[in-house]
């Protein structure tokens, strides 16, 4: 199969023939319709991250299951199908708890992908979906209704359910609450719409970009803020009758973000943190007010989702035109342009591409 290969961090991707291992138990094979680009996918890519390499990247995807392995039960061939790097082992205390994007024993890290020479390949994110095909775990698929376009559902394996599974889950933020969301990129407008969803009396958009402020509104934003404003901070208050928000959410992986966040966090607010920074960046704070102010810090990993529970929820509200999906794609490009799309991408102008492969167009081979 045609898979874009990462063979140097921060360097092109390469269009090359991969070896594709058939599914083992528990596994499933999927022929990819779409996967969207994700700002991770542009961390692991410029080496901020880490890891082995060569490797194939990507995890927003969906498409057409193609082969089982032993024991799987809730899947049959030709089903559309959603894939996520959530994997689960479904035991654990975590996975028993409901969080199962915390598993901690989800299996071993083996990965399908091999050069034609042998050479193993790293497959990214245990997903790997910059390819035509993936080999993935059950637990990391949901299934997808027949009417729901396969490039739109992509999205809803990252970026949606990390923004809005921000509200939803993590914060589990009340109707009637004021949350400030820092960065409206892709998860900043599902936080956004999640917000407007969930009820929340004022949603403050804060963007470097003016016209990407312009945009949130079309989510819910009630207000915009320019974040290098030297009065952003004073913006907020005057909006939120000087408290400051209930809930900030920082949607983007930068430090500056997440320092600005505690000055705009009302007494007894939360700042729930789903931005993913380099793994060397850390942030500053003054513990003794953080304390006297009772204001919590949450971490949020893909929006605390449970892929059963939350994605049939959200495809519903997409059918009643509440979740906004189309409205989050950019562009569309086929994975011989795959580097386009992550130049694009790296620009940070775009809400999201889509790379789309021969079975969006042909359907199931």
């Amino acid at each position: 199969m045609k898979a874009a290969l990462c063979t140097r961090f921060n360097a092109p991707l390469e269009i090359t023939e991969v070896t594709l291992a058939p599914p083992r138990i528990g596994e499933v094979e999927v022929t990819l319709a779409a996967c969207a680009i994700c700002h991770s996918d542009l961390h692991f890519i410029e080496g901020a991250w880490g890891g082995a390499l060569p490797a194939i990247y990507g995890h927003e995807a969906a498409g057409y299951v193609t082969a089982l392995g032993e024991r799987v039960r809730d899947y049959q061939i030709g089903q559309r199908v959603l894939v996520t790097l959530i994997r689960s082992c479904g035991t654990c205390q975590c996975c028993a708890d409901g969080r199962p994007v915390m598993c901690e024993t989800a299996g071993a890290d083996v990965s399908p992908l091999s050069l034609p020479d042998g050479t193993q390949v790293t497959q990214g994110m245990k997903t790997g979906a910059f390819a035509e095909k993936v080999v993935v775990d059950a637990s990391q698929l949901a299934p997808l209704p027949d009417d729901m376009p396969l490039d739109v559902a992509a999205l809803l394996a990252c970026g949606v359910i990390t923004g809005v599974g921000a509200v939803f889950n993590t914060a589990a933020m009340p109707a009637g609450a004021s949350a400030v969301v820092i960065g409206t990129g892709g998860v900043g407008l599902n936080a956004i719409q999640g917000a407007r969803i969930a009820g929340a009396r004022r949603i403050i958009a804060l963007d470097v970009a003016p016209e990407k402020l312009i945009a949130a509104q079309e989510f819910g934003a009630t207000d915009g803020v320019l974040a290098t404003a030297q009065d952003a901070r004073a913006q907020v208050l005057a909006l939120t009758d000087g408290r400051g928000a209930d809930y900030v959410f920082v949607t983007v992986g930068a430090v500056m973000a997440y320092e600005q966040a505690l000055g705009l966090t009302a007494p007894g607010g939360t700042i729930i943190m789903a931005g993913m920074t380099g793994s060397t960046d850390f942030m500053r704070l003054n513990p003794m007010m953080v304390a006297y102010l009772e204001q919590r810090l949450i971490g949020s990993k893909m929006g605390g989702t449970v892929l059963r529970r939350d994605i049939p929820r959200l495809i519903e509200l997409y059918r009643q035109g509440r979740l906004k999906l189309d409205e989050l794609i950019s562009n569309r490009y086929p994975l011989a342009r795959i580097n386009d799309a992550i130049a694009d991408t790296a620009m940070g102008g775009t809400r999201r591409n889509v790379i789309v492969f021969d079975a969006f167009e042909k359907g199931l081979p």
